[in-house]
C-alpha cells in the first residue's frame, strides 16, 4: 500500500499547485488595475479553478489515508 500513499501524495501536491496558481492569478488580476466588471469576471474563473484544485487535493489526501489504513 506504499504505492497508494505516494500516489495520493502526488495528487495532493498537484492540488496544492492549483491552489498556488489561483493565488498568483488573483494577485496578478488585482495588480493589473482592471475595471470592476473585468476583475469580477477574472475572479469568477479563479473560483472555479480553486474549487477544482481543492477537490483534487482532498482526493489525494483520501488516497493517503486509505493507504495508511490498509497498510
Amino acid at each position: 500500500m506504499d504505492v497508494l500513499i505516494w500516489i495520493g501524495a502526488a495528487i495532493s501536491l498537484a492540488g496544492l499547485g492549483g491552489v498556488i496558481a489561483c493565488i498568483v492569478i488573483a494577485t496578478r488580476a488585482k495588480k493589473a488595475g482592471l475595471g470592476d466588471e473585468a476583475l469580477r469576471a477574472k475572479l469568477k474563473s479563479v473560483v472555479a479553478l480553486n474549487l477544482a484544485a481543492l477537490m483534487v487535493s482532498a482526493l489525494g489526501l483520501m488516497c493517503v489515508i486509505l493507504g495508511i489504513t490498509l497498510g
